[in-house]
């Protein structure tokens, strides 16, 4: 299964990644590679606690990925 990952840098300039489709699914690192190696093993374990709880494991909804300009 692949999931969409989304990587920040957070204020204390550490990569945080989230997984959109698996809420609260979150890790980070010192660079980006670390970050996504830290992701990697957070989904296995979030997918993981899933099963053991019982519940169903979909695969992630196909999304289109965009950005938007916002004038203040």
């Amino acid at each position: 299964m692949k999931f969409k990952v989304l990587i920040e840098r957070d204020e204390d300039d550490w990569y945080v990644a989230t997984v959109p489709s698996l809420p609260g699914c979150i890790s980070q690192g010192k660079t980006e590679e670390e970050a996504k190696k830290n992701i990697k093993e957070a989904i296995k374990l979030h997918l993981s606690a899933l099963v053991e709880e019982g519940v169903p494991i979909k695969p992630p909804k196909e999304a289109k990925e965009t950005t938007v300009a916002v004038t203040i």
